[in-house]
C-alpha cells in the first residue's frame, strides 16, 4: 500500500517514540525490582515468625488467630518489630475461673506488664530485640482485681474469676509472680 512521504516519516517517529517508551520502563524495572537473590544480598532482616491456629467456639464456629511479628497483607507482607504471642484462653465454669495462656520466650518476668479490664487482658513485655504485644478478648466477663498471673519457662499464665458484672472500662494492673 502506497502512503505518502510526509505520512511514513510521522509513523517512523511514533514507532521510534515507543521503543523510547519502552526502553524507559526497562530501565525503571531493572532499578527498582531485583531478583530475591539481589533483594537478600542488599539487605537481610529478620527474624521473621508467622503462624496461626485454629480452634473451635462455642458457637460451633472456627476462630482463626495468627502469632508472630509478620502479617500477610493485600500487599504482601507487612513487618513488625513488635510480635504478637501466641495466645490461648480457657474457662472452666466449674471452677468459675478464665485462664489466658501467652507464649513469651526470652523476656524475664519484669518485663512483662498485664493489664486486665472485665472483657480484655493486655498483654506486653520488652527485652533487648524481643518484644510482645497482645490484647486478648475474653470470651467471658471476669473480675479483674482478682487477677493472678505467673510466668515460668517462657509462659505467662493468667488466671481471672468469672463474674457477670464489673465497673465497666475500668482496668488493674497484674502482678506477675
Amino acid at each position: 500500500m502506497w502512503r505518502p512521504r510526509r505520512f511514513s516519516r510521522i509513523f517512523d517517529e511514533i514507532e521510534r517514540a515507543f521503543e523510547e517508551i519502552d526502553e524507559m520502563i526497562d530501565r525503571m524495572f531493572r532499578t527498582f525490582v531485583r531478583t530475591p537473590r539481589e533483594a537478600a544480598e542488599v539487605a537481610v532482616e529478620g527474624p521473621y515468625f508467622y503462624g496461626f491456629s485454629i480452634t473451635i467456639g462455642p458457637d460451633g464456629r472456627p476462630i482463626i488467630q495468627e502469632f508472630g511479628n509478620v502479617r500477610p497483607s493485600r500487599w504482601g507482607i507487612e513487618r513488625s518489630d513488635v510480635r504478637r504471642p501466641y495466645v490461648e484462653t480457657h474457662v472452666d465454669s466449674k471452677a468459675g475461673v478464665l485462664k489466658v495462656v501467652a507464649e513469651l520466650p526470652g523476656v524475664d518476668k519484669e518485663s512483662i506488664k498485664v493489664n486486665a479490664t472485665e472483657d480484655v487482658v493486655t498483654i506486653r513485655a520488652e527485652q533487648g530485640d524481643r518484644k510482645y504485644y497482645a490484647d486478648v478478648k475474653l470470651p467471658a466477663k471476669v473480675d479483674p482485681t482478682t487477677a493472678k498471673a505467673s510466668y515460668r519457662n517462657g509462659v505467662l499464665e493468667v488466671t481471672l474469676k468469672l463474674k457477670e458484672r464489673v465497673e465497666e472500662g475500668k482496668g488493674y494492673e497484674v502482678k506477675v509472680e
